[in-house]
């Protein structure tokens, strides 16, 4: 379970470090086209300083100049922007070029310890497969040292029980329908003699050894069993008088 995790982990750290790669994908091209934008800016705003030089020597009045110098000024102060613009952009740029190259080392770490992780669980899938197939071989060598009327008889719970085909009795309990049972086949079940099954839903039945009665319990469970079925006799006994005498 713990090693499952891992591998679901690690797979979700990938894929997180994955989307991260493709947002930082996204901001890097939007800031690649500002930038490129800001140089075409750059461009015309160079141009124009060129025309307002061609222009500078055909103003013939001080009022040309002066407006001339205005609009050179205002020309100057966007292209010396421009600059620091492209300056910003290009730090921000390398700043996700950097968190790029960091990520994509992690991805790389992330991926070397998801193929480890793949490894074990592998090696581990492997081992529970030969465990499985150990089991299947004790289970066949098992059943075929079996009566077949008890395997039969196992097996034909078993269609409609599944799993639950053999179920323990705890505090006189069926564990299969929880449903109490009769002390008799307690009594049954606490021998281990033969093949008891619950008289409310058929499952076969078996005690944990823990919760199996000491010699000394059992006797003094059959002694009860015997009083009780003895007085049932004795009460059936006298009804019957009656009736006769009646």
């Amino acid at each position: 379970a713990s090693i499952t995790k891992a591998l679901k982990d690690s797979k979700l750290k990938i894929e997180k470090i994955d989307n991260e790669i493709a947002s930082l994908d996204t901001q890097k091209k939007e800031l690649s086209q500002e930038i490129s934008q800001t140089h075409t800016h750059i461009s015309e705003f160079s141009e124009k300083l060129k025309e307002f030089a061609k222009k500078s020597a055909a103003i013939k009045t001080e009022k040309e100049a002066n407006a001339l110098k205005i609009e050179e000024d205002i020309i100057k102060e966007q292209l010396e922007a421009a600059n620091e613009e492209i300056i910003r952009l290009e730090k921000i740029l390398d700043s996700k070029q950097d968190h790029q190259k960091e990520l994509t080392t992690r991805k790389e770490e992330e991926e070397s310890k998801l193929a480890n992780i793949s490894k074990d669980v592998s090696e581990q899938v492997k081992t529970l497969e030969n465990e499985r197939g150990l089991v299947y071989e004790k289970k066949n060598e098992l059943t075929s040292q079996m009566n077949p009327k008890i395997l039969g008889f196992y097996e034909k719970i078993r269609k409609w029980a599944k799993n639950t085909a053999v179920v323990p009795v705890k505090k006189q309990a069926c564990y299969g329908c929880f449903m109490k049972i009769y002390d008799k086949t307690y009594l049954a079940v606490q021998k281990g003699e033969e093949i008891a099954t619950c008289p409310h839903c058929g499952r076969i039945l078996y005690m944990l050894e823990e919760d199996r009665l000491s010699p000394k319990e059992e006797a003094s469970e059959k002694s009860v069993a015997k009083k009780t079925s003895e007085k049932k006799s004795s009460a059936k006994t006298a009804k019957a008088s009656e009736k006769k005498a009646k």
